[in-house]
């Protein structure tokens, strides 16, 4: 094990770039905070190197082989976390994006420039416990591995593929394998219960204002909404992305 007593280390620098998403995306890894996700991403075999407090003790009953280890002061944990009372452990995980996920008669969740971290972390939770096979994100949506986003997520990140991609290209992709593609839309659209669920199919939520992009509602099968019974005007899009995926998983 390796140990590291200031703040001023080369090493911790370097981490603390990782909060930057171009460093992020230079390296192809990023940075996780609290004994949970760390677990998680540890049982999935994503960590590169683990990063703990010298006042904390790894669980026995983790199995970190020979995973690297590095002990820290918990003035370096404060200068890597975001959090306002730190847990005492980071782990530094590989980014893995599943360029190999192809189109196939599957569950998958499209997402259409969602801005808000804590909505993004939500709907991939949600995608994960209602069992979706692949996440899609497209541009001009929050990173992936922002940081309130892995917390958001509470570690299903590590469960299940979630790619950076072309939604126009995975639209098309989708429909030639005879995938439903669902967009979520209030103008010209159905109620989602006019549609059966099925053992496949896309759905695609959009950004928090403005919705799906009308060039993309215009490449879906169908475009679905969810009435309002009250007097909101709108469902936050995680809770709408909970409410459809669920009904349309046979």
């Amino acid at each position: 094990m390796k140990h590291i007593h200031s703040a001023k280390n080369p090493q911790v620098k370097q981490w603390k770039k990782l909060s930057n998403k171009k460093e992020r995306d230079l390296t192809g890894s990023f940075l996780i905070e609290g004994f949970h996700l760390v677990e998680e991403a540890l049982r999935e075999n994503r960590i590169e190197e683990i990063i703990i407090s010298e006042t904390k003790d790894i669980p026995p009953s983790w199995d970190y082989g020979e995973t690297s280890v590095t002990i820290v002061t918990d003035e370096v944990i404060s200068q890597l976390t975001e959090t306002e009372a730190p847990q005492g452990i980071i782990a530094v995980c590989n980014q893995l994006e599943a360029a190999v996920v192809t189109a196939e008669k599957k569950k998958y969740l499209l997402i259409d420039a969602v801005q808000d971290p804590g909505n993004l972390g939500t709907m991939i939770r949600t995608a994960d416990a209602a069992g979706v096979d692949a996440i899609i994100v497209g541009t001009g949506s929050v990173d992936i591995y922002n940081s309130k986003v892995l917390r958001s997520a509470q570690g299903s990140h590590f469960h299940l593929p979630i790619i950076r991609g072309d939604l126009k290209e995975w639209i098309g992709r989708l429909k030639e394998a005879d995938v439903p593609v669902y967009g979520t839309s209030l103008d010209r659209a159905q109620a989602f219960t006019a549609y059966k669920p099925s053992e496949a199919f896309a759905l695609m939520m959009g950004n928090e204002g403005n919705g799906v992009s009308k060039d993309l509602l215009a490449m879906t099968t169908a475009n679905l909404y969810i009435p309002l019974y009250g007097k909101s005007e709108s469902l936050n899009v995680g809770i709408a992305a909970g409410i459809l995926l669920y009904y349309l998983r046979k």
